[in-house]
């Protein structure tokens, strides 16, 4: 006698169980779900280029059209290149350009050399790192406005702390500030540290990504610290050193805040005149908005074609 069949007959009308069957999802839940995420990220997109177009890039745009136009009691008008012929025509022109391009000439040896080599140093020591980079950092925490007031107190002739230093070394006692030999170069000092920090740490990380392997391999050859900064570092750091420069230039053509505070922008005999500091007379203190345009569209110019021969030039020595 068999064993009952513990298999269901068709028979007896029940049906095995069937394997489920891998069908499509559903989509409206999950595409639902993705709307909903995908419009999150869109509002949080649009809101960010809508900043960005009203903040930066509405400025450009009504900048190149006053630079055109002339605004008399409300009344605006066409005038062509009269704007430029205006800005020509200063001779507080011709002075803000070279006192703009010797601060960024003094900026660069100072501004772009000493992070570099803070950096260095720092990325040599074996202890307290931690600490040194708090301590070049920290001038950046602070607000410019109380950076700059400090160096106004050391450069003061009278009670300020740099000349009580030189007197205690028996060196003669300098007019930082009011001394046209000495204003710009006193601006480029200040600047250079409050803004050395953040160079300093992109410097430093930069060269913490160097390989250990390629400093051995000079050590055994036999170079010294000097060569190993210029055949090991340098061209390991050439990338971020290149972009860094780019930066640097722009930065410094467009400085304001430094010579405004210290020198009260022009400084003496308009040593400390730079040209967006022009910019700033054209528009708020002659009311000639059109020529503030002009020239800051020159500026514009300037560095967007300074840019765009950093770029070919990079890709050049790439290729």
């Amino acid at each position: 006698m068999s064993a009952p069949s513990l298999t269901p007959s068709k028979e007896a009308g029940i049906r095995p169980p069937q394997p489920p069957v891998d069908g499509p999802p559903r989509r409206g839940g999950s595409f639902g779900r993705s709307l909903k995420r995908n419009l999150t990220a869109h509002g949080f997109l649009i809101g960010a280029v809508l900043c960005f177009a009203f903040f930066s890039w509405y400025p450009m745009v009504r900048e190149f059209f006053l630079a055109f136009q002339k605004t008399d009691r409300g009344e605006v008008s066409w005038v062509g290149l009269d704007n430029l012929s205006t800005v020509f025509n200063d001779p507080a022109f011709w002075q803000a350009w070279r006192n703009t391009a010797l601060y960024t000439l003094l900026a660069l040896v100072l501004g772009f050399a000493v992070p570099f080599v803070a950096a260095i140093v720092i990325n040599e020591l074996r202890h307290g790192k931690g600490y040194l980079r708090l301590l070049v950092y920290l001038p950046v925490m602070l607000p410019p406005v109380a950076s700059v007031l400090l160096f106004k107190y050391l450069y003061d002739p009278g009670y300020g702390m740099l000349n009580e230093v030189f007197g205690f070394f028996g060196l003669p006692e300098q007019q930082w500030l009011q001394d046209p030999g000495l204003s710009l170069l006193s601006v480029v000092i200040a600047s250079t540290w409050m803004n050395m920090g953040g160079a300093a740490l992109i410097y430093l990380a930069a060269l913490q990504g160097i390989p250990g392997e390629l400093y051995e391999a000079a050590e055994l050859d036999g170079a010294g610290l000097l060569r190993k900064i210029w055949h090991v570092t340098i061209p390991q750091t050439r990338l971020i050193l290149s972009l860094m420069l780019l930066m640097q230039i722009i930065s410094t053509m467009q400085v304001f805040v430094e010579p405004f505070l210290l020198t009260g922008g022009a400084g003496p005999e308009g040593s400390t005149t730079t040209v967006v500091h022009l910019i700033y007379q054209y528009a708020f203190n002659f009311n000639d908005y059109g020529a503030a345009a002009a020239l800051g569209l020159l500026l514009l110019v300037l560095l967007a074609g300074f840019s765009a021969a950093y770029v070919k030039l990079s890709r050049a020595e790439d290729e």
